[in-house]
C-alpha cells in the first residue's frame, strides 16, 4: 500500500510548488498537512484500483486483425471481445462498461450499416472507458486537496471540529506535561506540618461528592477555546442565590462556560436551587471543613472554648483573643476559610480547573451578574496583556461597590475590587505564595485582608482592568455570616431590583480606548491593622494547612 501511496502522491504533485527542494521527493504538500483519515485512504485506495485496471486495459497488446478474404478485411465477430479485460481486473471495470447502441443489439438492424455502427459504438465504449478510469484518480486528489482546506480552516480557528479520541488524550497528556513554570513553583516551608480536622460523615460525603462530573455536560459537551470558568461561592442566602442565578440564566455567552458553585457548609434548600440550574455546565463543591459542619468540635465550637472576651486563666478555656480581646466565632471566621479553601481547592484540587491557565471568574452569592458581563469579560482578558500589562485582574464593577462607572469613552484600570473580579494562574501562584501573610493577619475578611497585606507585599500597584461602565452589582444587605440562625435572621428578600439600560445587555467596551489609570484611591491599604476575629491559634494553623493540602501527600488530622 505504501508504494501506491508513493505512486499517487508523484502523480498529484508539482515540483513548481518546491522550488528549494524543501519537501521530501515524491511527497505531496498535501502530507504536511493533515493525517489521511480512513475515508482519505478509501478514496486512496479505489482510485489505485481504478489505475491499475485501465493500466492493464489499455497497454495489452492490440488484437491481430482477420485474414482478408475476397480481397476485403471482414469485420470482427463480437464488438464486445475488442474490450473485454482479464477476468482480474472484469470486476472493476464491469460496472463503468457502457452497453452497446442499439443497432449492435437489434437483429433486424440494416446489414449495410451493421459495420459502421459497430465501430462507432466500440470507438464511443473506448473512450468513455478512458474518461472515467483517468477521472477517478484526478477526483481523489481532489477529495484530498479539499480536506486538507478544511483541515486548515479547522486549525486556523482553534480547532473547531471535534478531534479524535487518541489525539484528544494525547492533547490533555501534552498539556499536562507542559505546565508552565508558575505552576510548578510553589512556595513551602518544610518546617511547616500541615493539620487537617478529623471529618466526620457529613464531611466526607460532602468531600466525595466534589469529586463527581460536572452536571448538564451532555447538553453542552465542549468548552470552546477562550472560554472562561465561573466560581459563585455561597453561604446561606436562598433568595439571593435565586436572583443571581437567574441573573446568571440571561447571560449572553454563558452556555460556553463551567459554573463552579463553592458552599460554605451543607443547606438543603441551597443544594436544590444549584440542582435546579440547566443553562451551563455546573459543578458543585462543598468546604468539608467549614465551621458549620463541625458543630462540637473545632472549627465549629468545640467543649472548652474560650468565648467573647473570656480571660483563658480565669476561665481555664482554650484559645487566644484577637487584638481586641474578642475570642473566635466559627460563623465569622467562616468567612475568611471557605475563600481560602475554595482558592486553593479550585486553582490546585479539581479535575476541572487544576490545569486551566486562564482566567477564572469570581462572583458572590449577592452579586447580579449582568446579560454583557460575560463578553465584557472576554473583551478585557483578550485586551489586558496590550492595554495594561501592569495590570493583574479584569472586573466587572468598580471597587467602590456604590459606583456605577463613570460613563466615559475609555477603559479604566483601578485596585482591584471583590465584585466580579478574574485572574490566571501566574498570579494565583503569587497570592499563593502570600499564604503566610495571609493566614496570620488578624482580620476575618478575605478582601481586606488582601488589600492590606497581601497586594502591597507584591511591591508594585495592583491595579485590575474594567469598562466604564458596571457589568455587575451589590444588591445585598446581609453579610455572609448573617441568617445563620434564629436569634439573628436577616429578612432581606433582595427585593431592590437592578434597572438595566440597553447597553447594559450587549458588549459596551471597544478595543480602541484608551486606559485610564487611577493612582491613589480610598480604602483599606497597608499599614490598616485589621478588625480582628482572627487571633486564635488554630484557625491560622488551618489556614496554612489549605495552601499545603494540595502540594504534601501525609497530612495529620487533629
Amino acid at each position: 500500500m505504501s508504494s501506491s501511496k508513493e505512486v499517487l502522491f508523484t502523480s498529484i504533485r508539482d515540483d513548481n510548488d518546491d522550488p528549494g527542494g524543501m519537501l521530501h521527493p515524491g511527497r505531496s504538500q498535501i502530507q504536511l498537512f493533515f493525517p489521511l483519515t480512513k475515508q482519505s485512504w478509501g478514496i486512496l485506495y479505489f482510485s489505485l484500483r481504478e489505475e491499475k485496471s485501465r493500466r492493464r486495459i489499455f497497454k495489452r497488446k492490440k488484437p491481430k486483425k482477420e485474414k482478408k478474404k475476397d480481397g476485403k478485411q471482414q469485420p470482427p465477430t463480437n464488438t464486445q471481445s475488442t474490450f473485454r479485460s482479464s477476468p482480474s481486473s472484469a470486476q472493476s471495470t464491469t460496472s463503468q462498461q457502457t452497453p452497446p447502441p442499439a443497432q449492435l443489439r437489434d437483429p433486424a438492424a440494416a446489414p449495410g450499416s451493421r459495420r459502421g455502427g459497430a465501430a462507432a459504438a466500440a470507438m464511443a465504449l473506448h473512450h468513455r472507458a478512458r474518461l472515467r478510469s483517468r477521472a477517478a484518480p484526478l477526483l481523489a486528489a481532489v477529495v484530498l486537496a479539499v480536506l486538507a482546506l478544511v483541515s486548515l480552516l479547522r486549525a486556523s480557528h482553534g480547532g473547531a471540529g471535534p478531534a479524535p479520541p487518541a489525539a484528544a488524550a494525547a492533547s490533555e497528556r501534552a498539556a499536562a506535561r507542559n505546565r508552565t513554570a508558575a505552576q510548578r513553583k510553589i512556595l513551602l516551608d518544610p518546617s511547616f506540618t500541615p493539620r487537617l480536622p478529623r471529618q466526620g460523615a457529613l464531611s466526607l460525603s460532602l468531600a466525595a461528592r466534589n469529586a463527581l462530573p460536572p452536571r448538564n455536560a451532555g447538553r453542552f459537551p465542549g468548552l470552546p477555546d477562550g472560554h472562561l470558568k465561573i466560581v459563585l461561592y455561597v453561604h446561606n442566602r436562598p433568595r439571593y442565590l435565586r436572583l443571581v442565578v437567574d441573573s446568571l440564566s440571561r447571560v449572553d455567552g454563558i452556555g460556553e462556560a463551567l459554573l463552579v458553585v463553592s458552599h460554605d457548609g451543607y443547606f438543603p434548600e441551597m443544594d436544590e436551587i444549584v440542582k435546579g440550574i440547566a443553562f451551563c455546565q455546573v459543578k458543585q463543591i462543598f468546604a468539608p471543613y467549614s465551621p458549620h459542619l463541625f458543630p462540637d468540635s473545632f472549627p465549629g465550637v468545640a467543649p472548652g472554648d474560650c468565648r467573647d472576651k473570656d480571660r483563658a486563666a480565669e476561665k481555664r478555656c482554650r484559645g487566644e483573643p484577637d487584638q481586641y480581646g474578642n475570642h473566635r466565632s466559627p460563623r465569622i471566621v467562616s468567612l475568611k476559610h471557605h475563600w481560602w479553601w475554595m482558592m486553593n481547592t479550585v486553582w490546585d484540587g479539581l479535575e476541572e480547573t487544576r490545569d486551566f491557565d486562564g482566567h477564572i471568574l469570581f462572583i458572590e452569592e449577592d452579586h447580579y451578574i449582568f446579560p454583557n458581563a460575560y463578553r465584557n469579560a472576554q473583551l478585557l482578558v483578550d485586551l489586558k496583556p496590550k492595554k495594561c500589562p501592569q495590570c493583574y485582574a479584569v472586573n466587572l464593577a468598580p471597587s467602590d461597590v456604590k459606583a456605577k462607572g463613570e460613563g466615559w469613552e475609555s477603559m479604566v484600570a483601578e485596585k482591584m475590587g471583590n465584585i466580579g473580579y478574574a485572574f490566571n494562574r501566574t498570579v494565583w501562584r503569587k497570592i499563593h505564595a502570600k499564604a503566610k501573610q495571609f493566614c496570620d493577619f488578624d482580620e476575618y475578611n478575605w478582601d481586606i485582608t488582601m488589600w492590606a497585606t497581601v497586594y502591597p507585599s507584591f511591591e508594585a500597584p495592583v491595579y485590575s482592568l474594567r469598562g466604564p461602565r458596571r457589568s455587575a452589582a451589590h444588591f445585598g444587605k446581609c453579610g455572609l455570616h448573617q441568617g445563620q440562625d434564629s436569634s439573628n435572621v436577616c429578612v432581606d428578600n433582595g427585593a431592590g431590583a437592578i434597572e438595566l439600560d440597553a447597553i447594559d445587555k450587549v458588549p459596551n467596551i471597544k478595543a480602541d480606548w484608551p486606559v485610564h489609570i487611577i493612582r491613589k484611591q480610598p480604602g483599606y491599604q497597608a499599614g490598616f491593622k485589621g478588625w480582628g476575629g482572627w487571633g486564635d491559634r488554630r484557625d491560622r494553623e488551618l489556614c496554612l494547612s489549605f495552601a499545603y493540602m494540595y502540594h504534601v501527600k501525609d497530612t495529620s488530622s487533629a
